[in-house]
């Protein structure tokens, strides 16, 4: 048994029965706003590059990795920096600030594959700076035994945003001609706001830090969390499913290209595995917190694996798109927040955001991995071929994946 030392531990067991507290909240909702800002971008990128201005599939992927893969080393570092003296918040904001102004990046590039990736990078520095942080807030501010509810709620505030940026997308697109420009600049306004909310609605931090022993080597301080064996297969597991895991939008480029439909509804396509996603975040959760986080967490990549398959054996037609979004937002409902509900018992509150970068670099490396391998297998193989190794690559990890996650999981007791 772990114990807690924080107070927000103690504070957290007083909320409620079936509520979480202020602090998650108020950091649900700047992520509502800063997810219709991030999303408004990220869904009109595929049409962007591959459409306007006509990226083949092997460098849309090379962009796609760079986008969600070039966060490693700030991800630890962002982690660490909160954890030293509790300031979550302070490096939060900052991240939440680096992906605003990297909307200006891309409304500067002029279309310039170097620009848009030094954009598309900063954009992804600051979610990896941020995520950690907040993730760790949220850790702190709910009690042990419903971690799982704590993060479905942010989760699904959070996808509210990502619904509502694609629509906004689409308007614009619609009112302006296809004027990309003009959803670069609404973006970029959207995103400051997020935060003069985080600086106003959130606490400056969830819990007084626990006591710091003496300073390691920042090596040993980074890597500090793999010391414990429960979180070493927790984040082995994690990186193996990363590795096998396409992208979302090269299902969404594959979706497209199979029905044929007109490009300007491309940007609707998130809405439903988002509206999916948002239904399911707060169940997951709280089945999670029930039964076990490693179940919905497994049962989650089994459903995208569900979704490659249907890709491969289902004709054209609406029930392949409805029946793939529908998998998709299983998915991140049942695997986004509950993987950080497993690992936060796991780690100890001095480490808590530094051991959550550690998890999520993992991710975001093995998925820059798999973002260009397959945009590579499209180039040279064809789509089918391609599909055909992603199937058996995330079939075998959900197996290995299996085995890997600890059947017990350890709770934190207030102390």
């Amino acid at each position: 048994m772990y114990l807690a030392t924080t107070d927000a531990a103690t504070t957290a067991t007083k909320v409620t029965r079936g509520r979480v507290g202020g602090p998650v909240l108020a950091l649900g909702a700047v992520s509502l706003v800063t997810d219709i800002s991030s999303e408004m971008v990220t869904a009109v990128l595929p049409l962007y590059f591959v459409i306007q201005l006509g990226l083949s599939p092997l460098q849309f992927g090379f962009l796609d990795g760079l986008y969600n893969g070039a966060t490693a080393l700030v991800r630890l570092l962002g982690g660490h920096a909160a954890d030293r003296g509790g300031r979550h918040k302070l490096v939060a904001g900052w991240g939440y600030a680096l992906s605003a102004l990297s909307r200006l990046g891309l409304l500067l590039s002029g279309g310039a594959t170097l620009g848009i990736g030094a954009a598309l990078a900063a954009d992804r520095l600051g979610k990896g700076v941020r995520t950690a942080p907040r993730d760790a807030l949220i850790s702190l501010s709910a009690p042990p035994n419903a971690l799982g509810r704590a993060f479905g709620v942010h989760r699904a505030m959070d996808t509210t945003g990502a619904l509502l940026g694609p629509l906004a997308a689409f308007a614009l697109l619609w009112a302006t001609a296809d004027a990309y420009d003009a959803v670069f600049v609404v973006s970029f306004c959207v995103g400051l706001l997020g935060v003069l909310m985080l600086i106003v609605l959130v606490p400056d931090r969830a819990a007084a830090p626990a006591p710091q022993p003496a300073a390691p080597r920042p090596r040993a301080a980074l890597l500090a969390p793999l010391r414990d064996a429960a979180f070493r297969r927790i984040f082995a597991a994690a990186a193996l499913l990363g590795a096998a895991t396409i992208g979302d939008s090269f299902l969404y480029l594959l979706l497209q290209r199979r029905l044929e439909f007109a490009v300007s509804w491309f940007p609707l396509l998130p809405l439903g595995a988002a509206a999916v996603y948002l239904l399911l975040a707060v169940p997951a959760g709280r089945l999670g917190d029930r039964i076990g986080r490693r179940v919905p967490f497994l049962i989650g990549h089994a459903a995208l694996l569900g979704g490659y398959v249907l890709m491969l054996t289902t004709g054209a037609g609406l029930p392949l798109l409805a029946a793939v979004l529908l998998l998709l937002g299983v998915f991140y409902a049942a695997t986004d927040g509950v993987l950080m509900a497993l690992a936060g018992p796991v780690l100890a509150a001095e480490r808590r955001a530094s051991g959550m970068a550690l998890l999520q670099t993992g991710q975001a490396l093995c998925r820059l991995l798999a973002a260009a391998g397959f945009g590579a297998a499209w180039t040279l193989w064809g789509t089918r071929p391609a599909l055909i190794a992603a199937v058996t690559a995330l079939a075998v990890a959900l197996l290995a994946a299996a085995l890997l996650l600890p059947r017990t999981e350890r709770h934190l007791t207030p102390a």
